[in-house]
């Protein structure tokens, strides 16, 4: 799977942009769907599984970092985000939470939109937006 991690962040009047194109698979086990992809940062690779079910998504990243972010819409959830410097608490109260799949033409689609806290501030809001498709 080509799978395409875009992320704008708000904060105040600021807006950031980032984005990642990688490889990684995708399937469903027990009623959920999984992407997994890996990338490649300064301070070594980062293993992410998407987890989406009906209710709810949850991203793990484990390797160079390690962070859980879980997301229910209209919730506000706990996570927790670990580098080599030490770990940071983090909430996140999510605004709209969307997936889908088309069996079809193999596409998909994960949109979060979320307030992020970490360590108890206001870290913004983020727009994550992930897209896969089958490689032709």
């Amino acid at each position: 799977m080509k799978i395409k991690v875009h992320t704008s962040i708000r904060n105040g009047n600021e807006k950031e942009t980032f984005e990642l194109t990688t490889f990684g698979r995708y399937y469903e086990k027990n009623g959920s769907s999984f992407l997994q992809y890996e990338e490649v940062m300064e301070e070594g690779t980062i293993k992410s599984i998407v987890k989406v079910s009906e209710e709810e998504v949850l991203i793990l990243r484990s390797g160079a970092v390690s962070m859980r972010m879980v997301f229910q819409k209209e919730k506000k959830l706990r996570g927790r985000y670990e580098t080599p410097f030490g770990q940071m608490e983090l909430t996140t109260r999510t605004k709209r939470l969307n997936h889908s799949y088309n069996e079809e033409t193999n596409k998909g689609l994960v949109d979060l939109l979320y307030e992020l806290n970490m360590q108890g501030s206001n870290a913004g809001t983020y727009h994550m937006e992930i897209t896969f498709e089958e490689e032709k």
